[in-house]
């Protein structure tokens, strides 16, 4: 268990990635902050931790809100006392199309939820770290920001910035045992993926298969294996590791 009795926060908990790494952390020994705008869902979640022996508390948190921010930086403080980690996985994704064609407002809206959502997240749980002498930061960005993708402009132009606060949170923060660090996901294997696949029709399954084989490691990489990198992060096996930029996406950054 390499999160044993560490206090976690994780944004965007919403179906994939988000609810995936609420479940591993969990199972690794994390005091788990599930938290998204969905009450419901973020309930049910905490729910299903408890219930399989973990130990999750539920906080709604519309990253947007930098009141919300700081509440939820207080509830897991006022709960367990501390805040070991937190994992910035909330996003907006403008609608599919060109760059050049995209909605402004959309734009702004996943630059405000992916990149400045960030920072609201990071101004919030800094205090009490720089107080424990601790913590990791772990942002979660995207393949599209090292190989663009059509689509995907808004999105990643959102997530370039997520980068750079990670660098940037790195170099501020040195000296005080707080550690800033991303995790680059390409395509992973859940219920969004098998959603979208879904909705190709008879299309979808042959374009799974093609989207596998383009992929280094041979198969679209589970959802709940790529927590597994953020769990490294936020865990003392990566105590020296600041500033980096983890590829999670089985080679695809490297393939042509």
């Amino acid at each position: 268990m390499i999160l044993k009795d560490k206090v976690i926060i994780v944004t965007g908990a919403g179906p994939g990635m988000g609810q995936a790494m609420c479940r591993g952390a969990a199972a690794e020994g994390a005091k788990v902050v599930v938290s998204a705008r969905s009450v419901e869902a973020i309930n049910a979640l905490a729910a299903d931790i408890n219930a399989a022996g973990g130990n999750a508390i539920a906080v709604p948190c519309d990253v947007s809100q930098t009141d919300q921010c700081h509440a939820l930086a207080k509830a897991a403080v006022d709960k367990w006392g501390r805040i070991d980690g937190m994992v910035h996985s909330a996003y907006y994704h403008p609608d599919w199309g060109s760059l050049i064609d995209h909605s402004i407002d959309q734009v702004m809206q996943a630059l405000d939820v992916i990149a400045v959502g960030g920072l609201r997240m990071a101004q919030a749980v800094v205090p009490q770290m720089k107080a424990q002498g601790s913590g990791s930061i772990v942002n979660i960005s995207t393949l599209a920001t090292r190989k663009p993708m059509p689509g995907e402009g808004g999105y990643a132009m959102a997530k370039s910035a997520v980068n750079q606060l990670t660098r940037q949170l790195a170099i501020e923060l040195a000296g005080t045992g707080i550690r800033a660090n991303t995790a680059l996901m390409g395509w992973m294997d859940g219920v969004p993926l098998d959603q979208f696949f879904a909705s190709q029709g008879a299309a979808g399954e042959a374009f799974r298969k093609q989207r596998a084989s383009e992929i280094p490691i041979g198969h679209i990489p589970p959802d709940q294996d790529c927590a597994k990198a953020v769990y490294f992060l936020l865990s003392d096996y990566a105590s020296e590791v600041t500033g980096a930029m983890l590829d999670v996406n089985g080679g695809d950054w490297v393939a042509a």
